[in-house]
């Protein structure tokens, strides 16, 4: 059975869950889905909220997906049976002092939580090196192996959003972008800054899209759009809100570049997001962000708002490197393809588990 905090449509953790459940049905396993808030359209027979926990045995096998803050954390180690933790990481705390001291609190929940479960899971998989590393740093000794996210590509051919794609799509305008959520480890005030440098040196005919839900965090998104309007490039720099996963990929097809300021990711979906749309990518070099994007962009170990304005020109203008960037972008895409992760989940979970 696999259980976490939050189950979302669209939240890269759930996607993942998801993933996991369809495949252990695939291969003929009893398999079972639980949360303790659950999204209401994904509620079945087989997703259902931890209200219902069913309870375990000694013969039974717990997938927990460790991500925040959650008395789940406390009541894990009580449980019989096998108990394994897929780890996403966790947001530091402090990145939310200044804007929500609600979060804070779950944050740091969650890092206790992580540190008390150490002694009680059986084995762990970690969505990237960075993130198994930070388990080794809290102490685990059981058995990490690492395993990208199920990403499913397939879900990105649908048609984009029309409304979007009408709307920005035929003016001529330079399109620079970043998804992710409206959030303080994401640092939006940083590519805020940087395309304002590259808005007024090299293109004036250039806006930036903030794609992404602020939602618990309306606190910052004020900041942001009062930072863009002081550097005068508000009219500029648009925030989309919580939107339909269509009208993300019309963003991804609008999008000439992809500017990544984040300072703390445990692997970063969207990097991958805008590789399998061909983007030119310029990220800052923190966290799991240079193992996620491995060659398919450009890395900045610091944020000189200058220096990343003249990359994002060159990027623009250097037909050559976007050609290799596009090349190594396909390099790094074989790594997360759906069916080679999933026989690699596959492998460790047999390994793990002993009974194949």
């Amino acid at each position: 059975m696999q259980l976490l905090p939050t189950l979302a449509y669209g939240d890269a953790v759930g996607n993942d869950a998801l993933a996991i459940h369809e495949m252990l049905l695939s291969r003929g396993f009893e398999a079972a889905l639980y949360a303790e808030h659950v999204q209401p359209r994904l509620l079945s027979d087989r997703v259902r909220p931890f209200s219902e926990w069913p309870g375990t045995t000694e013969a039974d096998v717990i997938l927990y997906h460790g991500s925040t803050g959650t008395e789940l954390n406390d009541w894990l180690p009580e449980q019989p049976g096998t108990k394994g933790m897929i780890y996403h990481n966790i947001t530091p705390p402090g990145f939310f002092d200044a804007y929500s001291p609600q979060l804070a609190l779950l944050t740091a929940s969650g890092y206790a939580g992580m540190l008390r479960l150490r002694d009680c899971v059986d084995f762990c998989i970690a969505d990237s090196a960075y993130n198994a590393a930070e388990l080794v740093r809290m102490g685990y000794t059981c058995p990490i192996d690492v395993c990208p996210i199920l990403i499913p590509f397939a879900d990105y051919e649908q048609e984009p959003d029309p409304g979007v794609l009408a709307r920005y799509g035929q003016d001529g305008w330079t399109n620079l972008l970043f998804v992710g959520r409206i959030a303080p480890n994401k640092k939006q005030e940083d590519v805020i800054r940087a395309f304002c440098c590259y808005h007024r040196r090299y293109n004036p005919k250039s806006r930036l899209f903030l794609v992404g839900s602020s939602a618990g965090l309306e606190t910052y998104e004020e900041r942001l759009r009062a930072y863009a309007d002081k550097l005068g490039v508000g009219e500029q720099v648009l925030f989309s809100g919580h939107i339909s996963f269509r009208e993300i990929l019309a963003y991804y097809h609008l999008a000439d570049l992809f500017l990544c300021m984040s300072e703390h990711e445990g692997f970063c979906v969207p990097l991958v997001e805008a590789m399998f749309f061909e983007k030119p990518i310029l990220a800052h070099a923190a966290a799991a962000v240079p193992e996620t994007l491995g060659g398919g962009g450009l890395l900045m170990a610091d944020k000189d708002p200058e220096v990343a304005a003249a990359a994002l020109h060159r990027l623009m203008t250097d037909a050559a490197l976007r050609q290799a960037l596009r090349q190594a972008q396909r390099e790094q895409l074989k790594g997360y393809r759906y069916e080679p992760v999933q026989r690699k989940l596959w492998g460790i979970l047999e390994r793990v588990l002993g009974d194949g």
